[in-house]
């Protein structure tokens, strides 16, 4: 009976770490980075720059720059500096779940709502 449960046990644990997340947070705090999403069926592309404190983002021409703020290293929040209306006085809560050589997956939403989105960034230096 011990050999079947240690044999169980070994088998979980082998199936568990093939799906383990690779998540290197870290290498993504800072850098330049290019962010593209489709809306209505249009892609559209957004540059930014990150460090340590702010993110300064340029969309179609237009530059916005948003505080940063570490939650831990896979964790932060954005909150836009000179916000235009009371839409982008709300803070967005941001979490990367998983990352590859150049790139993360992340979800965000605006702070205090359920309702995330998912995306993927691509770091350019």
């Amino acid at each position: 009976m011990k050999k079947i449960l240690s044999l169980a046990l070994l088998t979980l644990g082998l199936l568990t770490s093939c799906y383990n997340v690779e998540r290197n947070c870290k290498d993504f705090k800072t850098g330049e980075f290019q962010f593209e999403y489709e809306v209505n069926g249009v892609k559209k592309t957004s540059h930014f720059v990150r460090n340590d404190t702010l993110e300064i983002d340029t969309f179609e021409g237009k530059t916005d720059t948003s505080k940063v703020r570490w939650i831990n290293d896979c964790e932060y929040i954005l909150e836009k500096m000179n916000p235009k209306n009371m839409a982008e006085k709300q803070a967005i809560h941001m979490k990367i779940l998983s990352t590859t050589e150049n790139s993360y997956t992340f979800e965000f939403s605006k702070l205090g709502n359920t309702n995330k989105q998912k995306g993927t960034v691509t770091k350019i230096k």
